[in-house]
């Protein structure tokens, strides 16, 4: 039986996975078009990447991060993130603070999932305190 916490995660999945996407896409698209050509060969990609300059290199790392977090997000586990997680944490941080709603729509989705790892409260105790057990036992 799914919780009322699970369910609204869920539906909280279902309404961040494809917002959360388009912002990382566009923020990749941005950072590509200010990159020169990437070529496909890997020793090709290698000259590239040395010829950049460090600014351009640290922009270029972004771009790879983030095109892994948009081909997990689309179904693709990336490496280093778990399979089974819809929406790692990174892909939310990285999308945070460019779409007013959609940052409290994280935010949200944060709270529940704070309140889904919470512990359950102990069992009800008895409000009827036996004669014999003191008030007061700390």
């Amino acid at each position: 039986m799914t919780t009322a916490v699970e369910a609204e995660t869920n539906n909280l999945v279902a309404a961040l996975r494809l917002p959360v996407w388009n912002t990382l896409a566009a923020r990749a698209d941005t950072i590509r078009r200010s990159l020169p050509p990437r070529p496909d060969s890997a020793g090709e990609r290698y000259a590239w990447l040395r010829d950049l300059t460090p600014e351009q290199a640290r922009r270029a790392s972004l771009l790879d991060h983030l095109e892994a977090l948009c081909s997990h997000l689309s179904g693709r586990p990336a490496l280093g993130y778990a399979p089974d997680d819809p929406l790692p944490d990174e892909a939310l941080q990285e999308a945070e603070g460019f779409n007013p709603s959609l940052t409290r729509l994280i935010a949200r989705y944060r709270q529940t999932q704070a309140a889904a790892a919470r512990p359950a409260p102990p069992p009800h105790v008895s409000a009827h305190v036996s004669a014999d057990i003191p008030a007061d036992v700390s």
